[in-house]
């Protein structure tokens, strides 16, 4: 059931922020491109400024409540985005948007247990990628059709705390990836319509069958992807996902047809679709037994950082000097995230608590 809500709830976060949102910015407003970049980022800074506390009130009060609460603000959010036509207005809506959503990733998360995360986290990932590639998929036909019209008890907070930077602090050499993998892919998010149309010259239509195949692509190899990095080690599986990420993002920018950016979509699925399950079940092992909540909520808000910096960058260089430039630099980041991590020593990193040094864990 909370993976269903977990769908839902980015099926209308894809819609509303990878297609809806920049397209109704600059089309229907006429406002720029930096404004919508500002309003993404403002939507990622509320929902990761307040994980950290969720997450706390989450390990305390019913999850359901909490939900319903923050779903009522997200209907509020997109709510008040239809009688906005100032700037300030669009940017607030979206980041009630993002106040509503953030409960639902957490309680998600929370329930990663026991054996084999990589392959529970493939399955929440999985639900999370088909809502989020199914809902800019399904607005694009609607912004074509519009073209055409016109009770446990719980530690106190302080040792909780106290735990979780204890937790930080052996993996920080991690921390810098963490920021910056996000942002990389929040440098997208503003652009992505206009480099489909204007840089590619793909129609809504098309933009939305590649969005199709690459998001399927993606939802077809995390559970596999998932499993093989439970038993093959996870390293690999992030060095070789984001350099292969890296350079079908580059590659994207020299795209001259339909099939070809069919084929880097495709394969850009698959490299994202390698990477979330093992990073995911890397961090799942550093939340403290019965500390989920706190614990996603803090690493869900060191991971916001990147997710707030990007959409703003993104959407201001793409504004200065173009959406090409905007790609290449994401493309960039990822690569040098491949080589972090290709030469960084993760069994003496992660395996300082002892719980990776297990059968069918050597191999991270």
């Amino acid at each position: 059931m909370v993976t269903f809500i977990l769908f839902l709830v980015e099926f209308v976060r894809g819609a509303y922020l990878a297609s809806f949102l920049p397209v109704y910015t600059m089309e229907g407003l006429g406002l720029t491109l930096t404004v919508a970049g500002t309003a993404v980022t403002a939507h990622y800074i509320t929902d990761t400024s307040i994980k950290t506390y969720l997450g706390y009130l989450l390990d305390r009060f019913s999850p359901r409540l909490i939900t319903f609460v923050g779903l009522v603000i997200s209907f509020a959010g997109l709510l008040f985005t239809f009688f906005g036509t100032q700037p300030w207005i669009i940017i607030v809506s979206s980041a009630l948007f993002g106040i509503g959503v953030s409960p639902i990733w957490i309680v998600s998360l929370s329930k990663v247990k026991g054996a084999e995360r990589a392959t529970q986290m493939g399955t929440i990932y999985t639900m999370w990628l088909i809502g989020l590639g199914a809902g800019p998929v399904v607005i694009n036909f609607f912004l074509l059709y519009s073209k055409k019209r016109s009770k446990l008890v719980k530690p106190p907070l302080k040792k909780q705390w106290n735990s979780l930077v204890e937790r930080l602090k052996e993996m920080k050499v991690l921390l810098p990836g963490m920021i910056l993998q996000t942002t990389a892919a929040g440098m997208l998010v503003p652009i992505l319509p206009s480099f489909a149309t204007k840089t590619l010259g793909l129609t809504y239509t098309q933009y939305s069958l590649i969005l199709i195949l690459g998001g399927t692509s993606a939802v077809l190899g995390l559970i596999p992807m998932g499993k093989f990095s439970d038993r093959g080690g996870k390293k690999w599986f992030l060095v070789i996902g984001f350099a292969l990420f890296a350079i079908c993002l580059a590659s994207l920018t020299f795209s001259t047809n339909l099939y070809s950016s069919i084929a880097i979509a495709i394969l850009l699925g698959v490299s994202y679709s390698a990477v979330l399950p093992a990073w995911n079940a890397i961090l799942s092992y550093q939340v403290p037994e019965g500390q989920e909540g706190l614990g996603w909520g803090i690493f869900s808000s060191v991971e916001g950082i990147g997710i707030m910096i990007g959409p703003i960058v993104g959407g201001g260089i793409g504004s200065l000097y173009g959406e090409n430039v905007t790609v290449w630099l994401s493309a960039i980041l990822l690569g040098g995230i491949a080589l972090f991590y290709l030469l960084l020593p993760f069994h003496r990193v992660i395996g300082k608590r002892g719980t990776y040094i297990t059968t069918g864990e050597r191999g991270l």
